[in-house]
C-alpha cells in the first residue's frame, strides 16, 4: 500500500528522478520558462520553489544548499543575482503552470509551460492595466460619469445665465424709464 507516499516517482529511480529535476530546475532558472509535461511540472514546482525561497537571502549557506540541489554554478549565480531580488517581496508562488491544449503526439501526455511568475512580461502588463483607483463611494467607473454630468450641468447653467442677462438688463432699463 502507498499510504502517505504522495510523491510522483515519474517512472524513474531515485537517482534518475533527482538528476532530472535538478536539470529541469537549472533550465527553468536560466531560461525562465520551459515546456514539459504537467506531471513533471507539478513535481518541478515542489523541487524549485524552496530553492527560489532560499535565494531571497544571499548567504554562503543558502548558496551551498542551492548548489547542492542544482549542480550548476551559472544557475546559482543567476538565481541569487537576478531572481532573488525580483521575488524578494513575494511570499510564495514563484512559478506558474500554463497548460497547453494539444497533447504530445507519441503518448498523448498533457503538455504545459512552467515559468517564473515575475518574468512573464505579457501577464505583468495585463495585471497592471486594469488596476484602477477605487473610492469609498463606488468604483472609478461610476465616479467618472458623475463628474462629467456635473460639468455638463454647470456649462448649461452658464449658458442659461448668458441668455437671461440681456432680458434682465432690458427689464431693469424699462423699470428705470417708468420711474
Amino acid at each position: 500500500m502507498r499510504h502517505g507516499n504522495k510523491i510522483n516517482h515519474l517512472g524513474r529511480t531515485f537517482s534518475h528522478r533527482k538528476a532530472m529535476l535538478s536539470n529541469m530546475a537549472t533550465s527553468l532558472i536560466m531560461h525562465k520558462r520551459i515546456h514539459t509535461t504537467v506531471a513533471k511540472a507539478k513535481e518541478l514546482r515542489k523541487f524549485v520553489e524552496p530553492i527560489i525561497n532560499r535565494s531571497k537571502e544571499d548567504t554562503t549557506n543558502n548558496r551551498r544548499e542551492a548548489f547542492a540541489a542544482l549542480q550548476s554554478k551559472e544557475a546559482v549565480s543567476e538565481l541569487f543575482n537576478h531572481i532573488g531580488g525580483k521575488v524578494a517581496n513575494r511570499n510564495g508562488g514563484y512559478t506558474r503552470i500554463l497548460k497547453v491544449s494539444d497533447n504530445r503526439a507519441g503518448d498523448n501526455a498533457e503538455m504545459c509551460y512552467i515559468e517564473l511568475v515575475d518574468y512573464n512580461e505579457a501577464m505583468l502588463k495585463e495585471a497592471k492595466g486594469p488596476a484602477k483607483k477605487r473610492t469609498r463611494r463606488g468604483t472609478a467607473k461610476t465616479a467618472a460619469p458623475k463628474a462629467e454630468k456635473k460639468e455638463e450641468v454647470t456649462a448649461a447653467a452658464e449658458e442659461a445665465v448668458e441668455e437671461i442677462k440681456p432680458e434682465a438688463e432690458d427689464a431693469a432699463a424699462d423699470s428705470e424709464e417708468q420711474a
